[in-house]
């Protein structure tokens, strides 16, 4: 998706009722900061104001648990809700001082931008167990080497299959590829969100990620494994013509929908839909394609982090953590925000839920999008070469140096 429109995506989750019953049987339980002696400083009663861009329901969910620890801990807390989705309103507001102590809710890759104007706290080392988390939550929020937000949940897409087209998910290409050729397949194939899958899968990428810094003069989207990722592309095209150049994922939503097509490519947002239209239908990890590798997916991570202008961080942080420990399984029924923590994750009663399981796993293995301003250079490139792609006016090899010199000329107007 463009750069803003996953997030978009995200925030029509609705799907209420969705995992219902993953929360039986795992009780959580937080405590605040261990008790301070009388004359610490630390110990005075502080505000702790929270920007949050949860809303409704879940807003109500944050605010809530907010009290509770704002109770625990004798301090007041108080939670803005931002209804608009205006991100960097926080930058204008922390750098005139202004801004809340805390953030709620945040996409992850708005992190670089913040951290290179000097705008996030460090995360205590001590604040969390890190290993108590999968791998790819600390990824999405470390910025040149520094974990500068707490991780609360991850989002990414699937195979979504019709049990009645077809009984059994494909584990191979060869048995996708014939599946697809028999019941039909189709996604949003110019999104460069969704189609990234197929160019990381075989070895391509879009900045090399070196222990959390990524090199911006290192563009593995026109290496041997990104061309033949779009040549994979393409062929779903003009080879088995699974679908018309110009789909768009309204057009392969309605054709699954309608019971049309086999296969195809979304998220959990789709999910109430399809019940709605009673469609028969589950989701699967993607099939392992012709290197023996999996698709990796881009995913998505939802933070909260701390301001480097707060006058109360470790009490910011604190509080994020209770929110963290105290949220995660009431979102996760409110609206299929998957958690991020493993003890939640590897619960029975979370495995139980195939929707939940199965994108969860698929996170886990995925990519978080770079969070670095960079990125912005990324999605128009990737969307328009894909286009020509699609349409047989480029080729994969053309389309490879397209993309990285425009890239390049994108990030020189960036800097």
């Amino acid at each position: 998706m463009k750069r803003n429109s996953w997030k978009k995506a995200l925030s029509l989750v609705a799907t209420t009722g969705l995992l219902a019953g993953v929360l039986a049987g795992c009780a959580s339980s937080s405590k605040p900061t261990d008790e301070k002696p009388a004359n610490d400083p630390a110990k005075k009663s502080s505000k702790i104001t929270v920007w949050s861009y949860w809303k409704e329901q879940e807003f109500e969910l944050v605010k809530s648990a907010a009290q509770e620890w704002a109770k625990k801990t004798g301090n007041e807390v108080e939670i803005v809700i931002d209804n608009n989705n205006e991100f960097q309103k926080y930058a204008a507001a922390a750098q005139s001082g202004k801004g809340p102590d805390a953030v709620f809710g945040m996409p992850h890759d708005n992190l670089g931008t913040f951290a290179k104007a000097g705008l996030l706290a460090e995360m205590p080392k001590d604040l969390v167990n890190e290993k108590d988390y999968v791998d790819v939550a600390w990824k999405a929020v470390t910025v040149e080497g520094k974990k500068v937000a707490f991780p609360m949940s991850m989002e990414t897409y699937a195979l979504f299959y019709n049990k009645e087209k077809v009984p059994n998910p494909p584990k191979t290409w060869s048995e996708f590829l014939d599946i697809a050729q028999k019941q039909g397949f189709m996604y949003d194939i110019n999104n460069a969100y969704f189609s990234y899958a197929f160019i990381a899968g075989n070895g391509g990428y879009v900045f090399k990620n070196n222990n959390g810094t990524y090199d911006t003069n290192d563009i593995g989207l026109a290496n041997e494994g990104a061309i033949k990722g779009y040549q994979t592309i393409q062929d779903f095209v003009k080879k088995y013509k699974f679908m018309p150049a110009d789909v768009v994922g309204d057009i392969a939503k309605g054709k699954f929908q309608s019971k049309n097509i086999g296969m195809f490519i979304s998220g959990p947002w789709d999910v109430a839909p399809f019940k709605k239209a009673n469609v028969p239908f589950a989701v699967a990890p993607f099939p392992t394609l012709e290197n023996g590798q999996k698709p990796k997916t881009f995913v998505g991570l939802q933070t909260a982090f701390v301001s480097s202008k707060s006058q109360n961080q470790d009490k910011a942080w604190d509080l994020l953590k209770y929110l963290n420990e105290n949220t995660s399984k009431k979102a996760l029924e409110l609206s299929a925000r998957i958690p991020v923590k493993k003890s939640i994750l590897d619960d029975p009663s979370f495995k139980e839920n195939q929707v939940a399981a199965v994108i969860a796993e698929i996170a886990s293995a995925g990519e978080p999008m770079p969070n670095i301003p960079q990125i912005q250079a990324f999605w128009t490139p990737m969307g328009n070469n894909l286009k020509l792609l699609t349409q047989g006016k480029s080729t994969p090899e053309k389309a490879a140096k397209d993309i990285v010199d425009q890239m390049k000329q994108g990030i020189a107007t960036l800097k």
